[in-house]
């Protein structure tokens, strides 16, 4: 199908068939994306143990994908609103299959350093996140795109498939067998996106200026930086959450590796089935209530985790709730983001704020390493600061974010 679509076709003139299509297309290229991301985390206790890593050391080797992926997301955005969702999408699932087979070499022959080389350059899987947001905002009219970007958020499940599926691969198949299959899946679901994605005939391509001024241009827009903030909190609490819990849950709960990625896998779901609820709620209600109750839950919750609630039911039940809690934070943010943004720097906008989510989800992994208190076995500082940083974005949600009323709300710039 070709790259070349015609413009200027209003979004609700699109036939839903096609709406549609694209979605379920963008979606899987991001639970793929996302499942490759995060491909070091469920077998932290696996390289901890082979490697004999300080707690620091795993936890800078499980946030390394994070950071490339986080400000790779910037450029990929820019890139996105030039070259169309269709071509990045390609792109960067195929650039990210060379980073799987160097994670395999590393854990195969044993390299602290490779495996960090390899996380590093992982993080390109990451920036998948800034492909979809323009590209399904497109398809849709602005009263729908808290649903669709929300939708598309509901790709994040790559990271529950990645907690659920690779330690028992593993034991199935093997190591290096496994990342084979991964870098497979990857190519596979490219030559998909490539054969059967479509731009949105209403997409409007951004002008053939350079990164810099594309990037600028979205920096001077207040929205830009406001959504920077809540999305670093709600999004990148899911992803510390999602990449150091195995860890956490080791060494508190003292699972084996396949129990703590089972339960990790759970935290995603239930992280990634809220968030499209989220971007639904924030079309009907508007983004300020989804967000302001997100971020009191949380705020709660850090604080609920910290007490180390005993028995499986109410342990479990906490993380679930912390994990909705942030999902429909994260659709709430993003809802904002497809509707606020002008049509053509939507890509741009879409990839610092998600960019700043990334980086949200890069430092508390390395906090809570730094700060673990062996001799208690306890993560309080980690946790206290969730929770401290929660309330304050709680507080500039109410006080310094204003909400458009709804027919502000529904026109694109």
């Amino acid at each position: 199908m070709s790259a070349e679509t015609p413009t200027g076709a209003p979004p609700e003139a699109i036939s839903s068939s096609a709406r549609t299509r694209n979605l379920v297309l963008a979606t899987l290229a991001s639970v793929v994306g996302f499942l490759a991301w995060t491909v070091v985390a469920p077998l932290s206790g696996t390289y901890t143990a082979q490697l004999e890593l300080a707690p620091s050391a795993t936890a800078a080797l499980v946030a390394m994908p994070v950071l490339v992926g986080s400000i790779g997301r910037i450029v990929v955005g820019v890139l996105t609103d030039r070259y169309g969702g269709r071509i990045m999408f390609t792109a960067v699932l195929l650039v990210s299959v060379p980073p799987i087979l160097l994670v395999a070499l590393g854990g195969t022959i044993g390299s602290y350093p490779v495996l960090i080389a390899a996380g590093f350059l992982l993080g390109i899987a990451g920036t998948v996140f800034a492909v979809g947001i323009p590209f399904v905002s497109a398809w849709y009219e602005p009263e729908r795109r808290g649903f669709a970007t929300g939708v598309f958020g509901a790709g994040m499940g790559g990271t529950a498939l990645s907690a659920f599926s690779i330690p028992r691969l593993v034991d199935l198949i093997g190591y290096l067998a496994t990342h084979l299959l991964i870098a497979v899946l990857l190519v596979a679901t490219a030559g998909v996106v490539w054969l059967f994605m479509q731009e949105s005939p209403a997409r409007a391509a951004a002008p053939s200026t350079g990164v810099r001024a594309k990037l600028v241009g979205a920096a001077k827009l207040g929205v830009t930086w406001r959504l920077c903030f809540l999305y670093a909190v709600v999004f990148g609490g899911f992803v510390s959450f999602s990449t150091y819990l195995p860890t956490y849950l080791r060494d508190i709960y003292e699972f084996d590796l396949t129990a703590a990625g089972t339960r990790t896998a759970g935290f995603a779901l239930a992280a990634v089935l809220a968030r499209p609820v989220g971007g639904i709620l924030a079309d009907k209600l508007g983004a300020k209530p989804v967000v302001i109750t997100s971020l009191a839950a949380v705020a709660v919750l850090a604080w609920v985790v910290n007490l180390k609630p005993a028995g499986e039911v109410p342990a479990g039940l906490t993380f679930l709730a912390m994990a909705a809690a942030l999902g429909l934070g994260a659709g709430g943010v993003f809802a904002w983001v497809g509707v606020l943004s002008p049509p053509e720097k939507v890509g741009a906008v879409a990839g610092i704020v998600s960019a700043a989510g990334g980086l949200g989800g890069y430092f508390p992994p390395l906090v809570m390493g730094a700060t673990y208190n062996a001799e208690d076995n306890s993560y309080f500082i980690g946790l206290m600061l969730l929770s401290v940083t929660a309330l304050v974005a709680l507080l500039f949600t109410i006080f310094a974010v204003k909400s458009r009323p709804r027919q502000v709300r529904a026109q694109p710039g």
